[in-house]
């Protein structure tokens, strides 16, 4: 494994340990030439996947792509990191025993979006409105009506809460 400080091309492993539910091993690396220090992760991959973009252009496919596209729709939101590891996790092992060797990113988006749905919904919406190309409200409007009436309180439950220094409607 190259040095990412120096570019050496002779680094050693100093801790190797189990990480993401075994699903992958974390190791601490250290450069004998410059003494930097970091960490690599080794995660299986049942077989080389090549993502079909709408432009017909052909990409392999990038597991930290989808990671950083999962994070930017979760940011700031309160979701444990174990559980958006695991979604990832659960994505890409979906993908790579699905069978074929070229998946259309309209499959990919359709999967991460099925995953925020059940995870966040502030992030599935975010993540929607990128994915979907939302111009208008009311583009907006019809995914938050496919949410359901999630927002709407049940019978015999206690009225929302206003704002903190929103005024109250006479």
């Amino acid at each position: 494994m190259r040095c990412p400080y120096c570019g050496g091309s002779d680094t050693q492993v100093k801790d190797s340990r189990p990480s993401e539910d075994g699903a992958a091993i974390r190791r601490r690396r250290v450069c004998p030439d410059c003494a930097g220090r970091f960490t690599t992760f080794e995660r299986v991959q049942l077989r080389e996947l090549v993502v079909l973009k709408r432009s017909g252009k052909r990409v392999p496919f990038d597991r930290d792509k989808l990671q950083r596209s999962i994070d930017v729709a979760l940011r700031k939101r309160p979701v444990d990191p174990e559980r958006i590891e695991r979604l990832v996790s659960g994505i890409t092992r979906q993908l790579e025993s699905g069978g074929e060797a070229e998946i259309a990113s309209e499959a990919i988006g359709e999967l991460v979006m099925e995953g925020l749905k059940g995870l966040d919904d502030v992030a599935y919406v975010r993540f929607a409105s990128v994915y979907k190309n939302f111009r208008e409200a009311k583009d907006f409007e019809a995914l938050l009506d496919t949410l359901g009436e999630a927002s709407e309180a049940p019978a015999g439950a206690a009225p929302a809460r206003p704002r903190r220094g929103a005024r109250a409607r006479p």
